[in-house]
């Protein structure tokens, strides 16, 4: 998918295929965002910001690793629901082809879920980075930090609700919880975006 142009991405969304799907776009979205940081952080370089060349390099690089992750669970979400489909394909005339089914549908749906529950926290991160750069990034490119945060809260929010088409099908306890608990946290990280945007946004009419 990373070797992909924009164009085929888009005609192959929009196409009547099982993939790729929203889980897809919220790991771009995240890829996104996390590139928006990086090139904020590198404006944000020599004499005039000297002091904050430490935060400056760290973000770099961890930005940098988030839009490589990006990538590849944008790759995992689509093989991930493929085999969801397959398996909901898998035989079941006896009671042990019914069991295995079944046993096979959950281990795929949790597969499924985690993936998204893994761009969630990824886009927690890049929101993190997004506040750390305000206060001292390139006033130049200041409403890019808006858009890596904006980037970063669809990424959330629309990981968001591919966990949860998949809960219904996950039976064990801990990992539905734990599952809902990275769902229930996007609420606080779209508040944090948001937080971002405003002040960003008082910035530019200041």
């Amino acid at each position: 998918m990373r070797y992909d142009t924009i164009s085929a991405f888009l005609e192959s969304l929009a196409a009547r295929v099982p993939a790729p799907g929203g889980g897809a776009t919220a790991a771009l979205h995240l890829g996104q965002a996390a590139a928006l940081v990086a090139m904020v952080a590198r404006y944000t370089t020599g004499d005039r910001f000297a002091e904050h060349s430490a935060l400056v390099e760290r973000v770099c690089t961890g930005a940098d690793t988030l839009r490589e992750k990006a990538l590849e669970l944008a790759e995992e979400d689509m093989a991930a629901f493929s085999s969801v489909i397959d398996t909901y394909k898998l035989p079941k005339s006896t009671d042990a082809e019914i069991a295995a089914r079944s046993a096979a549908i959950e281990k795929a749906l949790v597969s499924a879920a985690q993936v998204p529950a893994d761009v969630i926290d990824a886009a927690g991160a890049v929101i993190a980075f997004a506040e750390e750069l305000l206060p001292v990034g390139n006033r130049n490119v200041v409403s890019d930090v808006a858009a890596a945060a904006e980037a970063a809260r669809a990424a959330a929010t629309t990981a968001r609700v591919n966990v949860e088409i998949n809960l219904p099908g996950i039976t064990d306890p801990a990992i539905r919880q734990s599952l809902i608990a990275v769902a229930d946290s996007v609420d606080v990280l779209a508040d944090r975006a948001d937080a971002v945007t405003a002040r960003v946004r008082k910035q530019l009419k200041s």
